[in-house]
Order: C-alpha cells, then sequence, then structure tokens
C-alpha cells in the first residue's frame, strides 16, 4: 500500500519519500522502482526510499502504512525525529493484541500526542490503485484541518476522499472486516456458494457495527465507503489478502492440515501481513472482556487458534436459536 500512495501523492508533485528499516530491501526498490507484489507498477523516479529515521525531520505529513502489530516497536525509535504538531495518516487497519488499541492510539501514545492523526480507509486493494482505477476513501479525524488536508492530499483523478469525524468507527469497521474476509475465504476454499457468503457479509457486518457502536463509533459509519464498501471488496477481492489466506486455509483443512501450521506459513505465503489473524485474536479477547456476542468471529478463532475444524464452526452457526434480525 506504501507503494500505491506514494505514487497517488507524487501524480501531485509531491516531494515524497518512502522510510524502509530494511537497507537491503530498500537499496532493491530504489534500484528496481517494482515489487513483485504489484506486477507491471513502477513507482515513479521523484520518490526517494529512504532508510535514515533522520529523514523524518523534514516531513510537514507522515504516512503509516505499517501493520497495526509492528508500528509500537518500530515509532519507538521513529516518534522522536517527527517534529511536533506534523499530522500522521494512518492507513493500518487492526487491532494491537494485547492492549487492543486502534493503530491512532498505538500513534497517539508513541508521539506522546504532540501529532494530531487522521485514519485513512475504504476498499482499496492496492493491485486497483497502482492500475489508478477508479476508487473512494473516508479521512477520519477529530481533528477537522487535518481531515480536511488529508482529503486533499490524497484526492487525484482516480480517487475520491470523503471524511468524518469518527476514526473509532472507521479504525474498527477496517479491522474487523479483515476477520469476516478470512471467514469468506473459508466459504470459497470449502465451496459452500454464494449463498453463504452473502449471509456472511451480512451478519459479519451486523458483528463490526455492534463492536464499533460497543466501542463508541457512530451505527451509520458502518454502512458507508469505510465500512460496508471496505468489507465487500475484501471479501470478494481475489487479491484481498484475508480473504486469500482463509481459502488457502480451508483447502489445508481440505488435505488434514492443521490451522496453526496454516496460521504460521501465512506471512511467508502471502509476502505480507495477514492482518486479520491477529486481529481475530485481539478482537475476541476484548469481545468477551466486554461482553459482545460475536458467533462469526468467535468461530474463526476457534478455526484459527482452537483447532477447530470449519465444518464443525459451520454447523455450530447454523444451529444458533434464530431470532429477529438486528444490525449492531
Amino acid at each position: 500500500m506504501s507503494l500505491v500512495l506514494a505514487d497517488l501523492l507524487a501524480f501531485h508533485a509531491h516531494a515524497v519519500a518512502i522510510w524502509s528499516p530494511f537497507p537491503v530491501l530498500a537499496a532493491e526498490l530504489s534500484r528496481t522502482r517494482e515489487s513483485p507484489r504489484l506486477p507491471g507498477f513502477r513507482l515513479p523516479t521523484s520518490v526517494a526510499v529512504v532508510c535514515d529515521p533522520s529523514s523524518f525531520a523534514g516531513a510537514t505529513v507522515v504516512v503509516n502504512a505499517l501493520p497495526t502489530q509492528y508500528i509500537r516497536p518500530t515509532f519507538s525509535s521513529l516518534a522522536s525525529h517527527i517534529k511536533p504538531g506534523v499530522g500522521i495518516v494512518c492507513v493500518a487497519k487492526g487491532i494491537e493484541v494485547g492492549t487492543f488499541e486502534r493503530p491512532s492510539e498505538v500513534l497517539r501514545a508513541m508521539t506522546q500526542g504532540r501529532s494530531p492523526i487522521a485514519a485513512l480507509s475504504g476498499p482499496t486493494i492496492a493491485t486497483e490503485l497502482a492500475r489508478r482505477l477508479p476508487a473512494v476513501m473516508l479521512a477520519a479525524s477529530t481533528d477537522a484541518a487535518l481531515r480536511a488536508h488529508t482529503a486533499q492530499l490524497f484526492a487525484s483523478p482516480w480517487t475520491r476522499i470523503y471524511q468524518s469525524d469518527d476514526p473509532v468507527g472507521v479504525e474498527l469497521a477496517g479491522a474487523c472486516k479483515n476477520v469476516i474476509a478470512i471467514a469468506a475465504g473459508l466459504i470459497d476454499g470449502l465451496e459452500l456458494g454464494s449463498n453463504a457468503k452473502s449471509a456472511l457479509l451480512a451478519r459479519g457486518l451486523s458483528e463490526i457495527a455492534r463492536v464499533g457502536v460497543a466501542l463508541g463509533g457512530k451505527l451509520e459509519t458502518f454502512f458507508g465507503v469505510a465500512g460496508v464498501g471496505d468489507l465487500a471488496t475484501t471479501c470478494f477481492s481475489p487479491d484481498g489478502r484475508n480473504r486469500r489466506f482463509g481459502e488457502s486455509l480451508a483447502r489445508s483443512a481440505m488435505l488434514g492440515e492443521q490451522a496453526s501450521r496454516a496460521v504460521d506459513r501465512a506471512p511467508a505465503e502471502s509476502a505480507s501481513v495477514v492482518e486479520g489473524v491477529p486481529t481475530c485474536k485481539a478482537l475476541v479477547a476484548l469481545a468477551r472482556s466486554k461482553g459482545i456476542e460475536l458467533p462469526i468471529v468467535e468461530a474463526v478463532h476457534g478455526i484459527l487458534f482452537e483447532q477447530l475444524a470449519a465444518k464443525d464452526a459451520i454447523a455450530a452457526l447454523m444451529k444458533r436459536t434464530a431470532a429477529a434480525e438486528r444490525v449492531g
């Protein structure tokens, strides 16, 4: 995602630099301007690729694309290089294991509240953004100036940016949809059909909204581009990492492989972090502590971490007592 966002900013002739903690990978990207995850994409030559944390000293805006579980350890050394008052735009989608904090909360802690923070979210598959296909995103922040500036920075002929004052709802929608996307992949891998998948999205959205409202988000957020829009894209796109992981998990199970092995193997196979896995662990612990009922998320957790067979999880969901439908 960092590469396509850099391309988007460079389109407006902004001075853009990508920082990497890995010197060898940074040097390779600087030389080739390409990524194996984005076939056919070339990073503009105007975009610098750097490893020195002091590069942040001149930044007027910082964009965080680090996966949620890596924000805290990375920013423990980066935060001191960011000038107070410089806005941070975060595109990470997850919940930190152990603290149950959203990405913006982690960033706020690491910068000691010196930086205003915005969440930029929505249905944004990187391979499509790389091809400059039309996309809509949502810039969310309690800081009106930063969300307006974020919307202006990332708007382009192929991107439209809405604004929201509900970063809690936007971030929780982005985090939770990754867990539902794993379930969608399981349905694909088990070949359970479109009826099952559509039902999953509808009831999955209900669980996402339930969590979000319980933790302070606005119900309407979950019916916008950062909610149902992002959920649909993640669950249906063949390039969605979490959906693809769920599908792989189902096919592995059909061959008798334990889910725990597939979970351990996921990062290497996808060449990137499958955010829904650690988020599922954090989300279930959080929901249990607050008494929030999340049957689909609990089923995914059982498959990932409790050696529950996918077919048994589905059977248990189907046997649940039917009640009046509600959302949130």
